[in-house]
């Protein structure tokens, strides 16, 4: 009788290691790491090479960027891909940021301690880094970089953990109230594939914002990215990011 209680125990143990096994199994059967190993994803890989420029000297804080990114997509209110930031810098050289409403509708005057010495607005967006800490974080592959290097978030694949909100040091994800994913600037990857402008650039009056690929010579974004001395948000952390700023203050960085 002993060993049948043994024996039954034995069975109980061992289905529950099986299905234990099983889970784990289907989980990574489920979410296999995304493969972009044909030749054609390759030779366009190897052929672009995409950067996002800021030139804060020109940005007025109009906002313009922030509802063109909203209404193209389709981003839920409170949320932002891209938002601008206002810094004000007293002669004692207290900073004073903010950006309400993310700058989607511009800045009102502003008073601080003592008189402004110098005041700018800085757009910020995601980093599209090279060494991305939310690609690595991620648990299900649902974060990964394009062929052609962009950070992309798969919808399909997307838990919501939030990991790799946690590990962005940009700020640049959030959890989508809509779909309960992550979700974050994606340079309008659905438009550049298409040979369109990014709604954000496109929308800007001052030419502010520029993208385009460093590999083609006669773009814009490659004339200035050559001739200008460029800086990127933090690089001290070393994730490499593809998103550079001109004009960038001490304060900032």
């Amino acid at each position: 009788m002993e060993f049948e209680k043994m024996n039954q125990q034995s069975r109980r143990d061992f289905l529950k290691k099986f299905i234990q096994g099983s889970t784990a199994l289907s989980v990574v059967l489920m979410y296999p790491v995304p493969s972009f190993s044909t030749e054609k994803d390759k030779k366009k890989k190897a052929n672009t090479n995409y950067v996002y420029l800021v030139d804060i000297g020109k940005c007025i804080g109009c906002g313009k960027c922030v509802k063109a990114c909203r209404t193209e997509n389709n981003v839920p209110a409170d949320f932002f891909r891209t938002w601008v930031e206002r810094y004000l810098i007293s002669f004692q050289h207290e900073v004073f940021t903010d950006s309400p409403k993310g700058g989607e509708e511009g800045f009102q005057p502003k008073k601080i301690k003592g008189e402004v010495e110098k005041g700018f607005y800085v757009p910020k967006l995601c980093n599209h880094c090279s060494n991305t800490p939310c690609v690595q974080v991620c648990p299900v592959s649902a974060s990964y970089k394009s062929p052609e290097n962009f950070i992309l978030v798969d919808k399909e694949r997307c838990i919501g953990c939030g990991y790799c909100v946690q590990a962005c040091p940009y700020g640049s994800r959030y959890i989508s109230p809509n779909s309960h994913t992550a979700d974050k600037c994606t340079w309008c990857y659905h438009r550049i594939t298409k040979g369109l402008q990014n709604a954000c650039v496109q929308a800007c009056p001052r030419e502010a914002r520029l993208f385009g690929d460093l590999n083609n010579s006669k773009s814009k974004v490659s004339k200035v990215f050559h001739r200008e001395n460029l800086m990127v948000l933090k690089p001290h952390l070393m994730t490499n990011p593809q998103t550079y700023y001109k004009d960038m203050a001490a304060e900032v960085i």
